[in-house]
């Protein structure tokens, strides 16, 4: 069994507490000793100087795409056949763990089966990747979102109670981790951000009770005040965007802020308003002002939440060309910028809370003895500057399950102490 003994760092553990010079000691795939003294005697043990470096928690995305190919529309996000799209993805999943991201839940796959397939190859060590929560396509309603009147699309349209439960049964028979719904839906009217609630509660039901029978969690894109208490009803784990969230969604969802995780999923407005012209994507009057008035509206929102103590994750619904992969940190940027979270509290949410949503709380995400070693080694304290966890160069190693999947550079020795 490798042993590694990594000294000389400030540890971020992911807590929320501020750093502090320390020691990580690597057994395995686990973190067996944390350590602010003198590091302790391991003359098994591979010794890596982390040179002063911030030794943190891999990063936790709760709203991931990994088989969205960073199209530009969602009619073109399945416009590749299914080998070639499988292929990009597995390029998807190395590129997100060069970014610091060893663990994403996903917000829905692109295909069928195919997150199943690239978790499972992930698992056995064929490619490399995140940890990761394989998800059904999103589960959407005739006119809802996602409708898009394509036999090979993205969502996989249902009707009833019923057609619901044995969708869900046959992706739980395939291995799903996560059953991926579509409450709401764009309404009409001047509004640009009008929203109706396209499911009827018995067809979250459903979901929710297949979800129980077969231990499977539950996401939803619920951005209508309505859609978000018919989750919360049903015991829908992940809500995203609660976007027009009222008072009584609010209290409804701080009530259950225990079961229950928000993802706000703004890298899609802000990477339109902001990054769009960069990408090659035009902005029309409209669409800005939608984006405007989301952001806005969202920022609001979340900052209530967030005082509520209920746990807002970061997962921006990367995968669209103005929202590449590879954007993923943005995020934690803008928690801070937007919704009033310090560098810590975004961290903390992306690290720890993230861990809590993958189902091992306290075992991912943190930098504590017994956790899974998932551990960014990065050149400067993002506890000041969240920014540079957006550069990927700042990664001086990346490590997931025990092994550097990316080769540590840095510090003033890293040597094999021989046992005497």
């Amino acid at each position: 069994m490798t042993e590694k003994l990594i000294t000389n760092v400030s540890i971020l553990d992911g807590t929320g507490t501020e750093p502090f010079a320390g020691h990580v000691h690597v057994r395995g795939n686990r973190i067996v000793a944390v350590g602010r003294d003198i590091a302790p005697d391991a003359t098994d043990a591979e010794i890596v100087d982390g040179g002063g470096a911030t030794l943190m928690p891999g990063l936790i995305d709760s709203h991931a795409h990994l088989s969205f190919l960073d199209a530009p529309n969602l009619e073109d996000i399945n416009s590749l056949s299914a080998e070639r799209h499988t292929l990009e993805t597995v390029k998807n999943a190395r590129k997100l763990l060069d970014h610091g991201y060893t663990a994403m839940f996903s917000g829905s796959s692109a295909r069928d089966d195919l997150e199943v397939a690239i978790r499972d190859a992930i698992n056995a060590g064929d490619i490399p990747g995140p940890r990761l929560k394989a998800a059904t396509r999103q589960m959407t309603v005739t006119g809802g979102f996602g409708d898009i009147g394509l036999d090979d699309a993205y969502s996989l349209v249902l009707d009833g109670p019923d057609a619901f439960r044995a969708a869900c049964r046959k992706a739980a028979r395939a291995g799903v981790d996560v059953f991926k719904i579509v409450p709401s839906a764009p309404g009409s009217g001047p509004d640009p951000l009008a929203e109706d609630t396209a499911m009827s509660d018995d067809e979250v039901a459903a979901v929710c009770e297949v979800a129980r029978q077969r231990n499977r969690m539950v996401a939803a894109h619920a951005r209508s005040a309505e859609a978000v208490k018919m989750c919360v009803r049903n015991g829908v784990q992940m809500v995203y965007h609660a976007t027009l969230a009222d008072e009584e969604a609010k209290d409804m969802l701080e009530a259950a802020k225990d079961e229950v995780f928000v993802a706000p999923a703004m890298g899609l407005p802000y990477g339109r308003l902001t990054e769009g012209e960069k990408y090659g994507v035009s902005t029309s009057d409209y669409v800005r002002a939608r984006a405007e008035k989301e952001i806005e509206v969202v920022s609001e929102t979340m900052a209530d939440l967030r005082k509520r103590g209920i746990r807002v994750l970061p997962g921006g619904d990367y995968g669209f060309k103005w929202n590449p992969h590879g954007r993923n940190a943005r995020d934690l940027q803008m928690f801070v910028d937007l919704f009033g979270f310090s560098p810590l509290e975004a961290i903390q949410a992306a690290t720890e809370a993230g861990g809590e949503l993958m189902g091992l709380a306290g075992e991912l995400g943190v930098i504590t003895e017994g956790a899974l070693a998932d551990i960014l080694l990065v050149d400067g304290d993002p506890s000041k500057d969240i920014a540079i966890l957006q550069d990927p160069d700042r990664f001086l190693a990346i490590m997931k399950d025990g092994e550097f999947n990316k080769p540590f550079r840095g510090g003033s020795s890293q040597q094999q102490v021989a046992a005497e």
